[in-house]
């Protein structure tokens, strides 16, 4: 039933609807819901991608909280006085920046965080021409998988050793220093969670580089572990700021030696020696190294261990190199680390798959594909070159690095988002890599999966990074 007017003033009208221009009444204007009022301070351009940003900012101030409920398009287009095909088409762009997700008939709503800070970095949702917010390597560029019939017979025996020792001969050969234990985990995550859960306790202090790789930090705070951020630069971490970070009394300093994820640095033989000379002075804490890259970074492993061996636990992962799905990474550290959570192991997957382990093996002695991922190492390093070079044109210069991924300094986040989104680009969100409030806003972008159009995509992130949504007018 429609109310009728009385002497009292207006009509009341529906919770989900306000108007850019109140009405009048005798006692004053008709208030917004909240969710268009703080959009209409800040929408200064009515068209769709005008809303959009709109939306976004007030998404980034913290005026829309995740979960806030958006009126019907139609509503919107009413008391915004714009048309519908208008309000969708931001909408549209919203939903694929990650912005707003939409469930049926329970409506459109600010997204919210999912299980982690990663998860919602990547904001995935179908429709990106070019989805460069993963981290994933390019498919194309994995070695072939051999045939299984043609491997070696795997161990059939549950006493068999856990790690197979042709395998484990040869990863010690290629290894940055003589380890005193190796074992094979389920992946680099894996392994770090099984380290991190037996060194650390609910209240211990960890060092971790900033910016980080977000699930790390997803890990520490399931594991209750307060995170210290410590600057990085083109050659890692910076070894003054782990010093006075290490006065805090940490129990953990986590590291990436090279292909940092999400910068591309990698350390020099000057960086490894320099933070192994400010850690040197504290035994009781333990250095974890996740070379994530692998063999798809072309510089020299410097690794903590050759100086600090009784300190170190170094994580190499075979993931981005020779295929995800492997789920396989060598882990090397002291026996009185490893051991206990070898022994715990036993309780129960009791080690990991021999079979993919004779996979791996084969992988990395096998000529054809030993070439082909070091071809895919030279083309990851020859894409991200002509990114970063299209971005030096466009005059953003950022540091040397490698791996798969580069970090895009941006004027504002939400705003570079949605302009990469609204040319069919997707990239993660800096936000969920940064420990603590960050001094640049920054873009993680997998420019490794750009396999062609460099020019064009160097064009659409110069433009994003410089993208600003309009300032607030009242």
């Amino acid at each position: 039933m429609t109310p009728r007017p009385t002497d009292l003033g207006a009509v009341p009208q529906r919770p989900d609807l306000g108007a850019v221009t109140p009405r009048r009444t005798d006692l004053g204007a008709v208030p917004q819901p909240p969710a268009l009022g703080a959009v209409t301070q800040r929408l200064t351009d009515p068209s769709a991608r005008g809303l959009a940003e709109a939306v976004s900012r007030a998404v980034g101030d913290g005026a829309l909280a995740p979960g806030a409920k958006l009126p019907p398009v139609r509503s919107v287009a009413a008391e915004l006085r714009l048309s519908p095909s208008t309000v969708n088409a931001a909408w549209q762009l919203l939903r694929r920046a990650g912005t707003i997700r939409t469930d049926g008939r329970r409506g459109t709503s600010v997204a919210t965080a999912g299980p982690g800070r990663y998860r919602a970095a990547l904001r995935h949702t179908p429709g990106f021409g070019l989805d460069l917010s993963t981290g994933v390597p390019d498919p194309a560029l994995l070695p072939p998988l051999p045939a299984l019939h043609g491997l070696s017979p795997a161990p059939t025996s549950y006493l068999d050793a856990p790690v197979l020792p042709a395998l484990g001969e040869l990863l010690r050969e290629q290894w940055p220093y003589p380890a005193e234990r190796l074992a094979v985990f389920d992946g680099a995550m894996d392994a770090v969670d099984q380290v991190s859960t037996a060194l650390l306790r609910l209240g211990d202090l960890a060092v971790v580089e900033n910016p980080c790789f977000p699930p790390l930090l997803d890990l520490l705070e399931v594991l209750g572990v307060s995170v210290i951020g410590v600057g990085t630069d083109a050659a890692g971490m910076l070894p003054d700021q782990l010093a006075t970070a290490l006065t805090r009394r940490p129990a953990a300093v986590f590291l990436q030696p090279r292909a940092h994820n999400p910068t591309g640095a990698s350390w020099t033989a000057a960086r490894s020696g320099a933070l192994a000379g400010v850690l040197a002075p504290h035994p009781q804490v333990y250095v974890v190294e996740d070379d994530s890259a692998g063999d798809l970074a072309s510089g020299p492993l410097c690794s903590l261990g050759a100086h600090l061996p009784r300190q170190v636990v170094h994580v190499r992962s075979f993931s981005k190199s020779h295929g995800p799905d492997l789920r396989l990474a060598a882990v090397s550290g002291p026996a009185a680390v490893l051991d206990p959570i070898l022994e715990r192991r036993l309780l129960g997957q009791g080690w990991t798959s021999r079979l993919l382990q004779h996979l791996l093996l084969t992988l990395l002695t096998d000529p054809a594909s030993i070439a082909a991922v070091r071809a895919a190492r030279d083309e990851y390093a020859r894409r991200r070159h002509l990114i970063t070079t299209g971005l030096a044109a466009a005059g953003i210069n950022l540091p040397p690095g490698e791996g798969l991924n580069i970090w895009l300094p941006v004027a504002d986040e939400q705003a570079a988002l949605l302009n990469l989104a609204s040319a069919g680009i997707g990239a993660a969100a800096g936000t969920a890599f940064t420990v603590g409030p960050a001094r640049q806003p920054h873009l993680r972008v997998t420019v490794g999966l750009i396999a062609d159009g460099h020019p064009e995509v160097s064009t659409q992130l110069a433009h994003a990074a410089r993208a600003a949504t309009p300032p607030i007018t009242r």
